[in-house]
């Protein structure tokens, strides 16, 4: 069974799926303007988790995520470089590609973009007008917040409240001269500027306000009613409280089951931002410390615990991850030179330790996704490993420890597979050829020549280490 935490009850509930053994899950893209930041990398990370997990437990997942490509911001960026709004979009959403595929991120089943979704958004703005959710202010479509009975729900807001909160009286002037009914109501479409894109409508040329893209896109490709909708938690308002009241206003029907959001990502125990000169990228990370530590370091904390980006905590990260990839390589080193294809008793029983790690693995997945202990079963699974599959440890059992360590870190997305890597010329095999040269020079007494494929190897960016079970090597 697992349970996730909803944010719009406030509690832990089982996952119960619209249809059996699917997942309908919507998350909320970037707008693609610039390079994504570190922060937009743990819902890429953590919602890839989720449906990773998903999968491993037999679902089928239909994974929504859109990028917004017609937004104020691509227009600015647009008009500083010269170049058309296309041109900025098609470099900033290949870009964004490449980093989350470097995050070890699975592309999603589609990745919509606004402006192939038009006559849907176009669509749903109509319908809510017929229904009496929406109202036309000369061309501008605003969304009347006080048609729609559950309208805070999510962020646990009330109307009232937030109406008095808006104490700026030329805003409030402002707003009601542009036709607007309440202060509240928000823009499902506006007119076009001079220079804009632009699209036909019923009420003017121009394009549609941000939170009704994600409500057409959802019901598109995944209905009426989904099963999950995430994102992180500075959108739950205005953002998802808004998509709730044009998707349940328009469809009559729920929206979302569950709404998950992960929590904020400070640098240094401060907010990001360009202001106060913290703001960091994710490309500018992932190549200072590797783009496998970040995904380490995301899923290494609770997906709704703030978590904090430091150096400290990072090169921390990276010294963790590469105890679990040197277990790792532990593990295909015996394996690859285990002379022995019958399990012994004491392995036989053995084996039967291996489903209780799977078990605790998997009681805390199912728990709200909780990462962080997940990975103490795989730090655990490594002591376990480096104990029990030394020298003289047959084939069978170290394929079977293998075997659950690869399926516990593949869910995590914690080891990139790059079938055929080499470095400098070197393959793995051609690795384990020096390193065993070296083992015979050792046993020959000719420490020199150890030495010096040592440091051959070393120079090959391919370090290598002596330990109780064997010699062990990492790329560097």
């Amino acid at each position: 069974m697992i349970r996730i935490y909803n944010t719009l009850t406030k509690q832990k509930e089982e996952f119960k799926p619209i249809e059996p053994n699917k997942v309908r899950m919507y998350v909320c893209g970037p707008t693609v303007y610039n390079l994504i930041h570190i922060g937009n990398a743990r819902p890429y990370i953590v919602f890839d988790t989720v449906r990773r997990y998903f999968e491993s437990q037999g679902y089928e997942v239909n994974y929504v995520q859109n990028f917004t490509d017609v937004d104020d911001k691509i227009i600015k960026k647009a008009n500083e470089e010269n170049r058309t709004t296309d041109e900025v979009v098609e470099q900033y959403i290949a870009e964004t590609l490449k980093d989350v595929a470097n995050l070890n991120v699975h592309r999603a089943t589609c990745h919509p973009r606004v402006t192939e979704e038009m006559p849907q958004i176009i669509e749903m703005i109509q319908t809510l007008i017929n229904k009496g959710f929406a109202y036309d202010a000369e061309g501008t479509v605003y969304f009347d917040t006080a048609a729609f009975e559950g309208y805070g729900k999510l962020s646990k807001k009330v109307l009232e409240e937030l109406e008095s909160g808006r104490n700026d009286r030329e805003t409030l002037r402002h707003d009601l001269a542009a036709g607007k009914k309440h202060p509240m109501d928000f823009v499902l479409w506006k007119p076009k500027k001079d220079g804009e894109p632009y699209w036909e409508s019923p009420w003017s040329e121009g394009r549609p306000g941000w939170h009704i893209e994600c409500s057409a896109m959802a019901k598109r490709y995944l209905g009426d009613t989904i099963d999950i909708h995430a994102g992180g938690e500075d959108l739950v308002f205005p953002h998802h409280e808004n998509e709730i009241a044009q998707s349940e206003g328009a469809n009559g029907a729920e929206f979302a089951h569950y709404w998950m959001h992960n929590a904020f990502l400070n640098i240094d125990n401060k907010k990001m931002s360009k202001s106060l000169g913290n703001f960091k990228t994710l490309r500018d990370v992932g190549e200072m410390y590797g783009y496998d530590v970040v995904r380490f370091f995301m899923l290494n904390a609770h997906y709704r615990s703030p978590l904090n980006f430091s150096a400290d905590l990072m090169q921390a990260a990276a010294n963790s991850l590469d105890r679990i990839k040197n277990g790792g390589m532990a593990l295909k080193f015996a394996y690859d030179h285990s002379q022995i294809d019958t399990l012994t008793e004491e392995e036989q029983k053995l084996m039967e330790e291996l489903p209780v790690f799977e078990k605790r693995f998997n009681d805390y997945m199912s728990d709200d996704f909780n990462t962080a202990d997940a990975i103490s079963v795989i730090f655990e699974l490594v002591k376990f490993a480096n104990t029990y599959t030394k020298e003289g440890a047959s084939k069978p059992f170290i394929k079977a420890v293998m075997d659950l360590f690869d399926k516990l870190v593949d869910i995590l997305g914690l080891i990139y597979k790059n079938e055929g890597e080499t470095v400098d010329g070197l393959s793995d095999e051609e690795i384990q050829d020096f390193i065993e040269q070296r083992k015979q020079a050792k046993k020959n007494k000719d420490f020199a020549e150890a030495d010096r494929i040592r440091e051959y190897l070393k120079e090959q960016g391919v370090l290598i280490e002596d330990t109780r079970e064997g010699v062990r090597y990492k790329r560097v």
